[in-house]
C-alpha cells in the first residue's frame, strides 16, 4: 500500500463509489502484458532508472535535444507520392508552400521491388501506392524547382535502395549540388522487410552488405545524411503491440551497428547518423511511454560498443500515425484519431511527424484530405501552445511508471533475440514474425467481440453510410506514360556506356566493391532502376520467402462462452459431414504489395473457425493465383488488395480462373477497396467484397453461405 498519508481515505472513498464491485476490477491488463492500476503515486517511481533525467542528457528519456520544441518545433514531414514524378512534384511544391518543412517520398511498389514500369509482373502496381521512378530522369522531375541543397528529403526505400539513392545523388549532381550538402534520410532498413513489409529483392546476406555499403559511402561522402531509418512503424501496422515494436526495432538497430562494425567502421563514424521510425496508434499513454522507453533502451544498448561521441547513443526518431487504425466506416472519425495519435507523437518527443489522411482506409489521399492531415500538425504547433514546455509529461507518476514497464518488458524480448544470435538469426527462426502475427490475430478477435471498441465499426455504427467526398484514382494511363518514357530513354542513351557500367556493377557485387559507388556511373549513363537491380541480382539472386500461418491465437482470445464462435465452428463441422471435406479457401495477395497483415489474420482466423486454408506466396500474378487455386481444389479464393490495384488484378483473377478451367471457384475480395468500386467488381464476377472493419466472423459466415449456395442442396 502506498505511503501517502491520505491513501486509505482515498481507497475508502473509491470503494464506496464502486457500489459493491471489487476494487480490483479497475485494474486491467494491456496486450503488452503490463498491469495498469487505477491510481499511481510517488511511491511508484521509487528506484526507477528512467526518472530524474533531463532533456538532451543521458539517458535521453525526456528528449534527445536540450531545448526540444521550445527551441524548434518538430519537422512536419508528410509522406507522399503517387502517379508520375510530375504529379508528385506539383503536390510537393504546393505542400511546401502551405507550411510543410521537409519531404518524405513514397515510391510505388514496382520501384520498391526493383522492377521497371514495363515489367509484366507490375501491370497493376505502377503509380498506385507511390510515385513511379524508373530512372534518374524521373528523379530529376520529382525534385524540379526543389533545391536539394536546402531541402531535407526522406525516402522510404529498402529493396531497390541502391538504384534509388544513386538516382537521388545524380539528380542532385545535375542540379549542381555536391554530395556533402545533401540532407535527409534513406530508410535502408531491410531487416523489417523480411519481418513484416516484404518489399525485399535479394537474400538477407547480400541485403545486409548493401546496408553496410550505404553506411560506408555516405559516412565518407554525405556527412549530413542519415544512412538508415530503423523502422518499427511497419511492425505496428502488421500487428505488433508497443512492447514488440520497440523491442524488435532496438534489436534491428543492434544488428545494423554490428554489421557496420564488421565492415571496419568505427562506432562514432556512423552511429550519430542512425535514425528511427515508430508507428503511433490509439493507445495514447502507452505510445508516449514507448518513445521515452526507446530512447532509454538505445542509450543503454549502445554503451556496449564504447562510443566516445555522445551523439552515437542518442535516439532520434520520425513518427507516423497509424494507417491500420483508420476506418472505412464513418471515416470523418479518422480526423480525430489522427489528431490524438499526432499529439501522442509530440508528447513522446518525436523529431518529425507524418499525419495520415482520413480517407486512407478507402483510397489514396486527395488534396483535400492531405491538407487536413498537414494542418492537423500546424494547428498543434501554432495554436495549442504545446511547444513552450519541454516534455510536459516528465515526472507523471503514470507515464514514468509505464515507461519503466515497457523498458523491462522490451528488454526481455531483446535478450531473447540476442540469445538466438541477434535479429538476423531470430528472423531466420521465425520468432519475431510469429509473435507479431499472433498479436494481430488476438487484436482482431478482441475487436470482433467488441472488447476493444472502434467507434463506428463495432459500436455507435451509422445506419446509412454515404461517402460524400472525392476519392483519388490513379488511371491506367500512368503506366503507359512511364513505359513511353522508358522507351525514349533507352532509345537515346549510349547503350555501350550503360552496358559497361552495369558490367562493372555486377563485378563489384562479385568482388566486394562498394555497391552504391559502383551504381553511380550506371545511373549517370541512364541505366534504369530495373537494370541496376538486375545487375546485382545476377550475383545475389532474388529472395523468395516462405509463407506460414499461426494457429489458435484468434480462437484463444474468445471467451469460453462465445456463441458466435461455437455456431460458426458448428457450421464448418456440418459442412465436413455433408461434403466429406471442409470448406477450402486460398488466400492470396497479388501484385507487389508485401503488407500481409490482412491475409495472415484471415488465414489464421478462418483456420481456427474450421476452414481448410491455403496461403499463396506473396507477389503472385493473377495467372499464378488461379493455377494454385485449381491445383489445390479450393471452393473460394480470397483476394486481398491494399494498393489501388483491385480494378486490375481481381478481375484478371476471375478471367484466369475461367481460362484455366476453374470457373466453379468463387472469388471474394477484401482490403482497401472504395465502396464506389464494389459494383465494378460484382459486375466482373466477384461474389463479395469485405471492406476494412468487417468482422472476421461475419465475413466467414458470408463466405460459407456463398459456398453452400454454389454447391447446392448437398452442402
Amino acid at each position: 500500500m502506498p505511503h501517502h498519508p491520505d491513501y486509505q481515505k482515498w481507497e475508502a472513498l473509491a470503494t464506496k463509489l464502486m457500489k459493491g464491485k471489487p476494487f480490483s476490477s479497475l485494474q486491467w491488463q494491456t496486450p503488452e502484458g503490463i498491469s495498469i492500476k487505477p491510481l499511481y503515486t510517488a511511491e511508484d517511481l521509487e528506484g526507477l532508472d528512467n526518472v530524474n533525467s533531463l532533456p538532451g542528457l543521458p539517458p535521453y528519456v525526456r528528449g534527445p535535444v536540450a531545448t526540444m520544441y521550445a527551441g524548434r518545433p518538430w519537422t512536419i514531414r508528410q509522406y507522399a507520392g503517387f502517379s508520375t514524378a510530375r504529379e508528385s512534384n506539383e503536390f510537393y511544391r504546393k505542400a511546401l508552400a502551405a507550411g510543410q518543412k521537409g519531404l518524405s517520398v513514397a515510391f510505388d511498389l514496382a520501384t520498391h521491388r526493383g522492377y521497371d514500369s514495363d515489367h509484366p509482373r507490375v501491370t497493376g502496381d505502377v503509380g498506385k501506392a507511390g510515385v513511379a521512378i524508373d530512372s534518374v530522369e524521373d528523379m530529376k522531375i520529382l525534385f524540379d524547382e526543389i533545391p536539394l541543397d536546402q531541402m531535407s528529403v526522406s525516402m522510404t526505400m529498402n529493396g531497390a535502395v541502391i538504384p534509388i539513392l544513386a538516382s537521388y545523388i545524380v539528380a542532385a549532381e545535375e542540379q549542381g549540388v555536391s554530395h556533402e550538402k545533401l540532407t535527409g534520410t534513406i530508410q535502408n532498413d531491410i531487416l523489417k522487410e523480411y519481418l513484416t513489409r516484404n518489399t525485399f529483392i535479394y537474400p538477407p546476406g547480400p541485403s545486409m552488405r548493401i546496408v553496410a555499403d550505404i553506411i560506408g559511402f555516405c559516412s565518407k561522402n554525405m556527412p549530413r545524411y542519415n544512412t538508415i531509418s530503423i523502422s518499427g512503424y511497419h511492425m505496428m501496422e502488421a500487428g505488433a503491440n508497443s512492447v514488440l515494436q520497440v523491442a524488435f526495432t532496438m534489436a534491428d538497430g543492434l544488428e545494423y551497428v554490428r554489421t557496420a562494425l564488421r565492415a571496419g567502421m568505427n562506432i562514432d563514424e556512423f552511429a550519430p547518423r542512425l535514425s528511427f521510425f515508430f508507428g503511433i496508434g490509439m493507445n495514447f499513454f502507452m505510445d508516449i511511454a514507448m518513445l521515452r522507453a526507446a530512447r532509454f533502451l538505445w542509450h543503454r544498448l549502445l554503451q556496449q560498443f564504447e562510443p566516445k561521441d555522445p551523439r552515437s547513443s542518442i535516439l532520434r526518431t520520425h513518427c507516423q500515425t497509424s494507417g491500420w487504425s483508420l476506418t472505412q466506416q464513418d471515416p470523418y472519425n479518422n480526423i480525430i484519431r489522427t489528431t490524438l495519435e499526432a499529439l501522442t507523437s509530440v508528447l513522446g518527443g518525436t523529431q518529425s511527424l507524418h499525419t495520415n489522411s482520413f480517407d486512407e482506409a478507402i483510397g489514396l489521399p486527395t488534396d483535400f484530405s492531405a491538407r487536413i492531415a498537414r494542418n492537423t500538425q500546424i494547428i498543434i504547433q501554432e495554436e495549442s501552445e504545446i511547444c513552450h514546455v519541454i516534455d510536459p509529461l516528465g515526472g507523471s507518476y503514470y507515464v514514468e511508471s509505464l515507461t519503466n514497464s515497457i523498458i523491462n518488458e522490451a528488454q526481455k524480448i531483446i535478450d531473447e533475440v540476442e540469445s538466438l544470435g541477434g535479429m538476423a538469426k531470430a528472423i531466420e527462426s521465425g520468432m519475431p514474425k510469429m509473435r507479431i502475427e499472433e498479436s494481430a490475430a488476438r487484436k482482431q478477435a478482441r475487436i470482433d467481440q467488441g472488447l476493444d471498441v472502434i467507434v463506428g465499426v463495432n459500436k455507435y455504427q451509422l445506419k446509412d453510410e454515404k461517402i460524400d467526398f472525392e476519392i483519388r484514382e490513379v488511371p491506367a494511363s500512368v503506366r503507359d506514360e512511364q513505359v513511353d518514357r522508358l522507351r525514349r530513354i533507352r532509345g537515346t542513351r549510349d547503350q555501350a556506356a550503360v552496358d559497361r557500367a552495369l558490367a562493372e556493377l555486377t563485378k563489384a557485387a562479385e568482388d566486394g566493391g562498394n555497391l552504391l559507388a559502383a551504381a553511380l556511373p550506371a545511373i549517370r549513363a541512364r541505366a534504369t532502376v530495373g537494370e541496376v537491380s538486375d545487375a546485382m541480382e545476377k550475383v545475389f539472386g532474388r529472395f523468395v520467402s516462405t509463407t506460414r500461418c499461426i494457429s489458435g491465437a484468434y480462437a484463444s482470445e474468445f471467451q469460453a462462452t462465445s456463441e458466435t464462435l461455437a455456431q460458426l465452428r458448428g457450421r464448418t463441422e456440418a459442412f465436413l459431414q455433408g461434403n466429406g471435406r471442409r470448406p477450402r479457401m486460398l488466400v492470396t495477395k497479388m501484385g507487389q504489395d508485401g503488407h500481409d497483415r490482412g491475409i495472415k489474420v484471415i488465414a489464421s482466423a478462418y483456420a481456427d473457425l474450421g476452414f481448410d486454408i491455403d496461403i499463396g506466396p506473396l507477389f503472385q500474378t493473377p495467372q499464378e493465383a488461379a493455377k494454385m487455386a485449381i491445383e489445390n481444389d479450393v471452393h473460394v479464393v480470397g483476394a486481398s488488395s491494399l494498393t489501388a490495384g483491385h480494378k486490375t488484378l481481381v478481375p484478371a483473377l476471375v478471367e484466369e480462373l475461367k481460362k484455366q478451367g476453374g470457373e466453379d471457384i468463387l472469388v471474394v475480395a477484401g482490403g482497401i477497396i472504395p465502396p464506389v468500386d464494389y459494383d465494378y467488381l460484382y459486375e466482373r464476377g466477384v461474389k463479395a467484397v469485405f471492406g476494412p472493419g468487417t468482422s472476421v466472423i461475419d465475413s466467414a459466415n458470408r463466405t460459407l453461405d456463398l459456398i453452400e449456395k454454389h454447391l447446392g442442396p448437398t452442402a
